[in-house]
């Protein structure tokens, strides 16, 4: 039976999120050996060889399967897409410690980090950050290029935006519809929907007004 040989690796942006990531993709055994970013990074704890910015060395990339390793969500978004379109699309990571039901649809450039857990019939949309031991329950819907945050729950019947940020140890209720472009504070416990573009902390969740949001990404 003839056996086809993947390709090496090369992540696109190396930085403390590609960390994680390249060990993901080393731990399920896939093989990383460069990586493309703006410019050579003088730390590079994994001893990539440096290709050059990713939009100006398309025909090295050619030679690899590839990764986003970028985590701001519409960043990430923009330079998937550009990528997909000159390249097709990117694997997926995906550590070998997580649980993930035979049921799950995934689409691509998803990242599944060590221990979390992914239940029946879930639906997971293109260049999702699933972090580290996150807990995503039966039947939910995680919009493109969402991001789950460490330790975070989404009980059953969940619904996640494009784009949405789900912030570290957050819980959301059953049943919940979170809109678009939404960012949810770590720790806050979600108990009914919430509309696209805003910022929800607390418990009980609480929607932050313009001008709180601002003195928050500003700290």
């Amino acid at each position: 039976m003839k056996t086809t040989l993947k390709k090496p690796v090369a992540i696109i942006g190396y930085s403390g999120h590609a960390y994680v990531i390249t060990d993901i993709l080393l731990s399920a055994g896939r093989l990383v050996t460069a990586y493309c970013d703006a410019k050579e990074k003088p730390a590079n704890p994994y001893h990539l060889h440096y290709l050059g910015k990713e939009s100006e060395v398309i025909s090295k990339l050619k030679k690899f399967d590839y990764f986003i390793c970028i985590g701001h969500n519409s960043i990430r978004e923009k330079v998937q897409k550009e990528m997909s379109r000159l390249l097709g699309n990117p694997i997926n990571a995906i550590h070998p410690s997580a649980v993930i039901s035979s049921s799950v649809k995934m689409e691509d450039g998803i990242m599944i980090a060590a221990n979390v857990t992914i239940n029946p019939l879930v639906q997971l949309g293109r260049g999702i950050i699933c972090n580290t031991s996150c807990s995503i329950d039966h039947e939910c819907v995680i919009g493109d290029f969402a991001h789950i945050a460490p330790g975070a729950v989404l009980c059953g019947n969940v619904k996640v935006g494009k784009g949405t940020f789900v912030g570290a140890n957050a819980v959301i209720r059953q049943g919940i519809t979170i809109g678009k472009n939404v960012i949810i504070g770590a720790g806050a416990v979600i108990v009914k929907d919430i509309p696209d573009n805003v910022t929800v902390v607390g418990n009980p969740q609480k929607v932050l007004a313009k001008k709180e949001q601002s003195k928050l990404l500003a700290a």
